[in-house]
């Protein structure tokens, strides 16, 4: 016991004149994440969420490539081939990575919803096909989705797609 409190009191004599570190930079909470990241976060999610990379929907191997849902009628996906529709909003998504096409993809369904357009041109160019395989398989999955079609010269051709979406406004005026 003695050893100790001589210990003690030694290691006092030696700290007498040392001056207590402030640390006053570094702070060990869990940062507070700024909005913008929350809603990018959660737009990723939803992306993760609503598009599935495995999925596989019933396509046309050979022609244009065309898609419509059951409830929409054939003669619609015949206008798009027409280039009847004049896509109001263009999306262009070339050199994107697929998940920042399918961000933008989504956002552009929302707007065109929000927007009340009809009608919506994603271009994703020739490239190596990899989002000319992958944005059809995402648009047939969204539920708002009516139909798309390979777009006419004037919007792209084959390196384009006009889509056809379902904006709801027919619910409201029943």
């Amino acid at each position: 016991m003695t050893i100790q409190k001589n210990n003690l009191s030694s290691f006092a004599e030696l700290m007498a004149d040392i001056k207590p570190l402030r640390q006053d930079t570094r702070h060990f909470d869990t940062p507070v994440k700024a909005k913008t990241v929350l809603v990018s976060h959660k737009m990723t999610q939803d992306a993760a969420g609503l598009f599935s990379d495995t999925y596989q929907p019933l396509l046309p191997t050979d022609g244009p490539m065309r898609w419509r849902s059951p409830q929409t009628d054939s003669l619609e996906l015949k206008r798009l081939r027409r280039g009847d529709y004049v896509p109001e909003i263009l999306l262009d998504v070339h050199g994107m990575r697929q998940a920042e096409a399918k961000l933008e993809l989504i956002a552009l369904i929302e707007a065109c919803i929000r927007e009340h357009c009809h009608t919506c041109c994603v271009m994703h160019g020739y490239g190596q096909g990899i989002l000319k395989q992958q944005i059809p398989l995402w648009l047939a999955q969204h539920p708002k989705v009516q139909a798309f079609h390979q777009a006419p010269k004037a919007w792209g051709g084959d390196a384009a797609l006009l889509v056809l979406i379902d904006i709801g406004l027919e619910d409201t005026f029943d």
